[in-house]
């Protein structure tokens, strides 16, 4: 299985550049991994914002992959849970499994109505930036609760 993680807008703080590429090198032990950023709408309506920002998420995606949403109001999962989601779609022979992360305005229902599952990191808000090396964390920790390692205690 692949992962491919996809967010909207550059990395712009150094320290989560280098949170991000810290986990990305820890998750490719275990799978290959490509994060790809799709470029920021600025300057127009939430709506329009969200709407050409899914454009450039879905021409991202692969069309046979399955899409993970993360969205504050998606499921929400242990550590040890998303573990056993992760172990679910290897064993099922998903080849890639897409994570995106939408904008600051959310992501347009076209995106949400791809999305195989919708997750939830927290109930509490995040910024963007800080969102991604959470999902690149809590991903390394999965492969390594996957293969009995001591990460996770």
């Amino acid at each position: 299985m692949r992962l491919r993680v996809l967010w909207v807008g550059k990395t712009q703080e150094e320290w989560v550049r280098k949170g991000s590429d810290e986990y990305a090198g820890r998750i490719r032990r275990y799978l290959p991994l490509e994060i790809g950023e799709v470029r920021e709408e600025k300057g127009a309506s939430p709506e329009l914002m969200r709407s050409r920002e899914a454009e450039r998420l879905l021409k991202n995606m692969p069309k046979a992959a399955r899409l993970v949403l993360l969205d504050e109001l998606g499921e929400q999962y242990t550590s040890a849970g998303f573990a056993a989601f992760l172990g679910r779609e290897r064993d099922a022979g998903t080849q890639e499994l897409v994570f995106a992360i939408g904008g600051a305005y959310g992501v347009d229902e076209t995106v949400r109505s791809r999305a195989h599952r919708t997750i939830a990191l927290s109930t509490m808000t995040f910024t963007h930036q800080m969102v991604r090396v959470f999902l690149l964390e809590q991903l390394y920790r999965g492969l390594t609760i996957l293969n009995n390692e001591s990460y996770h205690h």
